[in-house]
């Protein structure tokens, strides 16, 4: 684990007018599975639709865009709040709640991952050297918009929005669990100029062409592989020919790297499909008929971290 974000909401058509005049989705049961296999014992989480754990205010995209109120004090946009598909609710995956439940779907992962030296460790100290190297890929500063794919633990996407300051730019941060947008909503300063959007990556409801540039950051591991490629499939779709997409990855060590032989059995263990990076090449997984160039490919960490890059080029 080390991402972030993707993942999760309920589905339900009946919702209710709140007095501020926002939906709210009424309260919804997740049930997560321990990953003992033995199945042992299961953990059964509510989650209000009233509370913390839900983006509040239903904003949307397009019509944010044009008419969001500047702040006097920066000129720049207030953070917007979207929820985005059927009736304002996604579907939690189901690789989430059985596989990443004490990750990400549960209230209290926030209070355990969400600490800054703890997720370096996890990355094996290389953290901040991972996340400035995916930030100069895709620019010292950022004009235009660009898109992140999930939401992340640690500082990556307050990084991000520096970048996209600098260069009179603007960012949307999607993810599919409401709990880990109002996690990032909480690092981010108030004028951010940043939309918030409940959102399957594999099912992205932007309009094709949207973006300058997407970045996923630690995401790609910990889906399944139908998951993977349509992610990657939406990620190519909604960026405009000549813009770029940024994925930092898992990746095979090199032989002489210990981790290869340590570290496999920990993924196997609590990252399933982690090891699918390591067998095969990230252009394995874009749809046949991708048209990419400028691919690049960086190692770091003796080839346990993968920057990928490429542009889509029509």
């Amino acid at each position: 684990m080390a991402r972030r974000s993707e993942k999760a909401a309920a589905s339900n058509n009946d919702e209710a007018d709140t007095p501020d005049g926002a939906r709210r989705s009424p309260a919804f049961q997740v049930r997560l599975s321990y990953l003992d296999r033995t199945r042992a014992g299961d953990v059964q989480v509510l989650l209000n639709g009233n509370s913390s754990t839900e983006v509040d205010r239903v904003v949307d995209l397009q019509a944010d865009r044009a008419n969001s109120v500047m702040s006097p004090a920066s000129g720049e946009p207030p953070i917007a709040e979207a929820e985005a598909g059927i009736n304002g609710a996604q579907a939690i995956p189901s690789y989430l709640t059985d596989n990443y439940w004490w990750a990400y779907v549960h209230p209290n992962a926030v209070w355990v991952f969400e600490r800054q030296w703890l997720i370096d460790a996890i990355l094996w100290g290389n953290y901040h050297r991972l996340r400035d190297a995916a930030l100069d890929a895709l620019g010292p500063t950022l004009p235009g918009r660009t898109l992140q794919v999930a939401s992340a633990y640690g500082d990556f996407t307050p990084s991000l929005l520096d970048r996209a300051v600098a260069g009179q730019g603007e960012v949307d941060v999607i993810d599919v669990l409401p709990i880990q947008l109002e996690n990032l909503k909480r690092k981010l300063r108030a004028n951010a100029p940043v939309r918030l959007a409940t959102m399957d990556s594999a099912a992205l409801t932007f309009e094709s062409a949207s973006f300058d540039r997407v970045v996923l950051f630690f995401l790609l591991h910990e889906m399944p592989e139908d998951w993977r490629r349509r992610t990657l499939a939406e990620a190519l779709r909604v960026v405009r020919p000549g813009g770029r997409v940024v994925i930092m990855e898992y990746a095979q060590p090199a032989r002489w790297n210990p981790m290869r032989y340590l570290f496999a059995p920990i993924l196997a263990r609590l990252e399933p499909f982690a090891l699918d990076l390591w067998r095969h090449d990230i252009r394995d997984f874009l749809p046949a008929d991708a048209k990419i160039g400028g691919f690049e490919i960086q190692r770091f960490f003796g080839g346990l971290y993968q920057l990928v890059s490429f542009e889509r080029t029509e």
